[in-house]
């Protein structure tokens, strides 16, 4: 947009854009901002010159948003989140009388390792602190994030929406587990490549595809491997592998954790498999917000004990 454009865009031409966003009647919208019908008109009349596009089709009821508007929305919704963190005093937060609830997205992994150390830094801060996590992965949760649904997201997120911060926590590597009976793996004490690719192969897939990353980095090699089964998540897929002759590969920390609770052994992978960062993230207009910048320090505390 140019510089003459971006002067001539003001708050309330913005405020007007997400709420007929919001709402989809202008009549509504009018009520809602104290402004005249005439106004809001006008103003719809300045956006749709302003960016070039009709913005808004009337509609049985109301106005539907064209494409162009849609793509709009997030980057007028963060633009206003800041205007209002910049203009309302900032909230204390006090951990010891608040009742919070504090959303985090993330599977399994994060659940069960950031989890219960939260849950215990919880009850030695305050008696009303609670805590809801909720099973989204990379796009769902940076949705979760945009829409407010969320007040952070723990993962491995390799590419970072507009209007999304994170911390880096800490960097994982994987492990392969199998059962000690497996008739393949008897009184080794290490995989060698051929035998990886030779055994038979649970995959922890979310979507239920038979292929990740594993298969990435065999396949730069020119090797393949045999995958007889897809988890949607890290527990099963060791239940599975202890119920059956086949081995998983899986971040390092949960396989220390989790797979000696299954009668498993660990080794280590034949191969190079390229690490991950796991990360927190967070919506960027929540930067004022005390409650998740405490939120935030807890969650890097228990990374740095995981870590360690």
């Amino acid at each position: 947009m140019s510089e003459m454009k971006l002067r001539r865009l003001d708050l309330t031409l913005l405020l007007v854009l997400d709420e007929a966003l919001r709402h989809r009647k202008l009549a509504e919208v009018a009520n809602r901002l104290g402004l005249s019908a005439p106004a809001v008109s006008h103003a719809l009349a300045r956006l749709r010159e302003i960016f070039d596009d009709p913005l808004f089709i009337r509609r049985p009821g109301g106005v539907e948003p064209t494409p162009r508007c849609l793509e709009l929305a997030p980057l007028v919704a963060s633009v206003l989140g800041l205007a209002r963190q910049a203009v309302a005093p900032p909230l204390p937060f006090d951990p010891a009388t608040s009742d919070r609830v504090f959303r985090i997205t993330g599977l399994d992994y994060e659940a069960s390792r950031f989890g219960p150390p939260l849950l215990a830094r919880f009850a030695a801060a305050g008696d009303g602190l609670r805590l809801s996590f909720r099973p989204h992965a990379r796009d769902a949760a940076m949705a979760a994030l945009a829409e407010g649904e969320a007040d952070l997201a723990l993962g491995f997120f390799p590419r970072r929406p507009a209007g999304i911060a994170t911390r880096r926590l800490y960097e994982e590597t994987y492990l392969v587990a199998g059962s000690p009976d497996h008739p393949r793996l008897r009184r080794r004490r290490q995989i060698d490549l051929p035998l990886y690719c030779a055994l038979d192969h649970v995959l922890v897939s979310l979507s239920g595809g038979l292929e990740g990353t594993v298969d990435a980095a065999l396949a730069r090699q020119g090797l393949r491997r045999r995958v007889v089964a897809a988890m949607p998540s890290f527990l099963p897929a060791l239940a599975a592998v202890a119920a059956s002759p086949t081995i998983v590969t899986m971040p390092r920390r949960v396989v220390e954790n989790y797979a000696p609770r299954f009668g498993l052994r660990a080794f280590a992978p034949p191969l190079p498999i390229r690490p991950f960062v796991l990360s927190a993230a967070w919506h960027e207009r929540q930067a004022g917000d005390a409650g998740l910048r405490w939120l935030v320090e807890q969650v890097a505390a228990v990374a740095a004990e995981v870590a360690g």
